[in-house]
């Protein structure tokens, strides 16, 4: 058996562990719990950060500067999204890694979907872990357009307190997810999020 197959066997094994750990399964999160819009007469086609600082800082686990500071940066680069994705994830790496995730786009037009995400990495760490994600979602005029490969922009990796941010980019629509501590990687930057409708377990 070559050496690659046993590093991606050993992966593998490593995200089923993190996926059960996280006690999610197929259960989809329901992203209409965490939707915080300022009054029920607000129907701008975007969220404005209030009501998205509000929504991370229920799913994250309550308000923090860090978590603020991340936000105002992402609002600071890229004005107000009109969608975000809450939901977990499972990841691991022996040098290259593999993150599979699952979770609720919520659209500000066209309500909640279900969403989950794959992808590889390039890192120096060896390990595996399950995690929460809170993305921000940007110029994502139609749902079905976020079903493809986001590349990490480079030089895009903010860390403040425990918390993780980076910038993926296809055209136009701009995805920025901020990760709890032991969902940070430095392999992050060099790999990419494929979004699916469905669950698929083939990492490409």
């Amino acid at each position: 058996m070559s050496k690659l197959l046993k590093s991606f066997l050993i992966i593998g094994t490593m995200l089923l562990t993190a996926c059960a750990s996280s006690g999610q399964g197929d259960e989809p999160v329901d992203g209409s719990k965490y939707r915080q819009n300022q009054d029920g007469t607000n129907y701008a086609n975007t969220y404005d950060e209030k009501s998205i600082m509000n929504a991370a800082s229920d799913f994250l686990g309550g308000g923090s500067e860090a978590l603020a500071k991340l936000i105002e940066k992402a609002f600071k680069d890229n004005g107000e999204p009109n969608g975000y994705i809450i939901g977990t994830e499972g990841s691991g790496a022996l040098v290259v890694g593999l993150r599979y995730g699952d979770g609720t786009l919520s659209h500000k037009i066209e309500g909640d979907s279900r969403i989950y995400w794959k992808g590889p990495s390039i890192g120096l760490d060896v390990g595996g872990n399950a995690s929460r994600v809170f993305a921000l979602v940007y110029n994502l005029h139609d749902v079905q357009e976020i079903y493809q490969r986001f590349p990490a922009v480079e030089g895009s990796f903010y860390y403040i307190g425990g918390l993780g941010m980076n910038y993926q980019q296809r055209g136009d629509i701009i995805i920025a997810p901020i990760r709890v501590g032991v969902g940070l990687r430095a392999g992050v930057n060099m790999g990419y999020m494929h979004m699916t409708p469905d669950r698929d377990w083939i990492p490409f």
